[in-house]
């Protein structure tokens, strides 16, 4: 069992066993021990859905709304980024545990990879972003005019008015 604490303050458990994925897949049609399942996979949709991410995981939860007198909506309004990234990890953690402890060693490690692909993806991103150089775009564009494949509006606009 892994657990993380919403926006509001309430510590949340998950626990993924027999129950809890046949309770998500009959609410969701989501089969958590398929995680390579499906065009992309299930581990790939879950890692870049967030909507998915979160309906899995209010599913998932839904044992708990009672103890901490909470509806749905209360749930989904305490879920802001820095919940939703603690409910992720703690929800990869709790699948590779399941499947170590299920002897499905090859999933764990699929669930282990996906965490290492989605970190490596964000620092490959953060990079990139990082070089970009805002002034020096700006100074480019009014030196050397729009580039190519400029705003359509723009482009548009100016036509609109010689052509007139």
């Amino acid at each position: 069992m892994k657990t993380f604490t919403d926006a509001a303050g309430r510590t949340w458990s998950i626990t993924l066993t027999l129950g809890t994925a046949m309770t998500v897949k009959s609410k969701l049609g989501v089969d958590l021990l398929q995680p390579e399942s499906g065009d992309p996979p299930l581990l790939t949709r879950l890692g870049t859905d967030e909507m998915l991410l979160g309906e899995v995981l209010c599913a998932m939860l839904e044992p708990q709304f009672d103890k901490h007198n909470v509806t749905p909506d209360d749930v989904r309004a305490a879920f802001d980024g820095q919940t939703l990234l603690a409910a992720q990890r703690a929800f990869y953690e709790e699948l590779i545990d399941f499947f170590r402890g299920r002897g499905r060693n090859d999933r764990a490690k699929a669930v282990a990879k996906q965490m290492a692909m989605i970190d490596a993806a964000i620092a490959a991103a953060e990079a990139q972003i990082d070089q970009i150089d805002p002034t020096q775009i700006v100074e480019e564009t009014m030196t050397h005019g729009a580039p190519r494949g400029g705003s359509p509006a723009a482009s548009g606009s100016a036509s609109k008015t010689s052509g007139g």
